[in-house]
């Protein structure tokens, strides 16, 4: 992959990837479905980006009930808080498919602050970070609502507008939706299969499309 289509390094020259290359910052790993790549209370120092296949952010609470806080795809980075604040990591970041996640040392990045290309990579990890912030709020949005109908539709009718079509497909299967917007699976399908027969949306596995005009 052409490591300059990636966001974090967009505006650096061929040399400045070939100096970033040859800084010992980088390191590239392949990981298999439900593979754990940071876990919780680990200590990290590298920020993850995904190169292919998507990466799920999750918290476990101690009666082992899981929440979904991000799905993280193609370009996208995560654990950069934990890497920068060097705190503990509160969540864990597992593979949700087959994946290939290139690392960014932070601290031996930090170390080449003289170099021409460190000011644009945090310049756009600045920016990256900041969008990263819009995603955690959609996910308070989707959550806020009391009921399972509620929620279903302010999550469908957010991605049917980030895809710019009432007809799209979301990053989950059955039960991480559910991990997503906080809800049991059961009640989460029950809920669809209404929607569904009311002519409200239709869906096939993750692939949904809305009616109605509930946009």
């Amino acid at each position: 992959m052409d490591y300059l289509q990636l966001p974090l390094f967009r505006g650096l020259s061929d040399l400045e990837l070939e100096q970033l290359n040859t800084s010992g910052c980088l390191r590239k790993v392949l990981y298999k479905k439900n593979d754990i790549i940071f876990s919780a209370g680990s200590l990290v120092s590298e920020i993850g980006i995904v190169l292919s296949g998507s990466v799920n952010v999750e918290n476990i609470d101690f009666l082992g009930n899981k929440s979904i806080l991000g799905n993280m795809n193609k370009g996208h980075i995560f654990a950069e808080t934990y890497a920068l604040c060097q705190e503990l990591m509160m969540v864990d970041a597992v593979a949700a498919s087959n994946c290939e996640i290139l690392f960014l040392n932070m601290k031996i990045l930090q170390e080449k602050n003289g170099s021409s290309w460190y000011q644009k990579i945090q310049l756009n990890l600045l920016t990256m970070c900041s969008r990263k912030n819009l995603m955690l709020s959609e996910r308070i949005f989707c959550t806020s609502p009391k009921t399972v109908r509620s929620r279903l539709l302010t999550y469908l009718s957010a991605q049917s507008r980030k895809y710019g079509s009432n007809h799209f497909q979301i990053p989950f299967d059955r039960q991480q939706m559910a991990d997503y917007l906080n809800l049991d699976r059961s009640a989460l399908s029950k809920e669809l299969s209404r929607m569904k027969a009311e002519g409200i949306l239709d869906f096939h596995k993750n692939e949904f499309l809305l009616k109605n005009d509930v946009l």
